[in-house]
């Protein structure tokens, strides 16, 4: 039986459960991306896509769909305080909440 990591969502009910390693993978990348971004913070639109720049070809025809993988484990980060959203007008921008 493959590991599996719950990841929750803000302000809502219910969870998600994925492969832990499709979870630490997406984590690790996710952390990266938004940490050279320093303080500006990194637009979400783009995440996808530099998660993607990240990742071997081997596991991203392993994991699915990205752009879905990526948003859900961007929202069990947010829940567990690794990442936050800025509070600014405009499109949705993440830091690194905990060092």
């Amino acid at each position: 039986m493959e590991d599996k990591t719950e990841c929750r969502t803000p302000n809502r009910p219910g969870t998600t459960r994925i492969p832990t390693w499709k979870f630490d993978l997406l984590r690790d990348a996710i952390l990266a991306v938004v940490s050279d971004a320093g303080k500006a913070g990194f637009p979400f639109f783009e995440l996808p896509a530099a998660v993607d720049a990240r990742l071997s070809e081997d596991d991203l025809a392993r994991l699915g769909s990205l752009g879905w993988h990526v948003t859900t484990v961007k929202l069990e980060m947010e829940v567990r305080g690794d990442v936050a959203k800025l509070d600014n007008k405009g499109p949705q921008r993440l830091i690194v909440s905990k060092t």
